[in-house]
Parts: C-alpha cells; structure tokens; sequence
C-alpha cells in the first residue's frame, strides 16, 4: 500500500464490492454509490488499478461499472501500514 493515499484505498475497496462506476472517456470520472468523487484526479490516479466492466455497453461519457484489476487486486492484498 505504499504510496497509495486512504482516499485511493477506499475507492479501491469500494469498487471490489461493486459501488464505484466510471465513465468511458479519456478523462475519467468516478462516481461512488451513484454520487460524483469529490476529487476529480482521482479517475488518473487510479489509472492501471481500475477498469471499466468489461461486459458493459460504452460509449462516450457513459457510466458503467468500474472492476479491480489485477495491479488494483495486488494493492488491497498488501498488508496494511502500520500506526507508529
């Protein structure tokens, strides 16, 4: 989890329990149990760790749901830091 925010970790687990959709542009946005982020650089940030449903229709500026990659699998499977 290094170098990874608490804000990028939450909407990295709430997309493996399915709350988190994004839209099909090359400017993503994130939409978390259907509400906007409220952090617009969130979508590039988390680039390469979320992806949109595969099985989605798309299409510019569509919402669909957003899944884990397999690098977004491998950051939640880190253990957690530790409060020192």
């Amino acid at each position: 989890m290094a170098g990874h925010t608490y804000r990028q970790l939450a909407v990295l687990r709430a997309a493996a329990a399915g709350h988190v959709e994004m839209t099909c542009s090359r400017e993503p946005h994130l939409y978390v149990d259907g509400l906007a982020c409220c952090d617009p650089t969130l979508g590039h940030q988390l680039a390469g760790l979320l992806a949109p449903e595969p099985a989605a229709p798309r299409g510019p500026g569509l919402r669909v749901p957003a899944v884990l990659t397999a690098a977004g699998h491998a950051v939640l499977a880190e253990p957690a830091p530790s409060a020192a």
